[in-house]
């Protein structure tokens, strides 16, 4: 709610506000082990065949904890053109 401004009494929809969200110690989540192997993050490359499903650890493993913080925000996001906007306006440190 505060990434997309609607705490702001200016509120518009079709306008992102200068509102900055600032999420730090990304590392301390606490995670369930279960969901490390079972939770899946798709992506595909392009080319027939070309489905990679690394799993929460791998992905973690590679890309540190903001990413799958910043995936689950951005699935939370409007699919519209404010959402890259949005994103801009993120800081995730870990």
């Amino acid at each position: 709610m505060i990434l997309r401004g609607k705490t702001d009494p200016n509120f518009l929809r079709h306008v992102a506000p200068n509102t900055r969200v600032e999420i730090s110690n990304a590392s301390k989540m606490k995670l369930a082990t279960p969901k490390l192997k079972a939770k899946t993050y798709a992506r595909y490359t392009g080319y027939p065949g070309g489905l990679k499903l690394p799993s929460l650890e791998q992905v973690i493993a590679k890309k540190g904890y903001s990413e799958p913080l910043r995936l689950a925000i951005k699935g939370m996001l409007p699919r519209n053109k404010l959402r890259a906007k949005f994103m801009t306006k993120l800081t995730i440190s870990e």
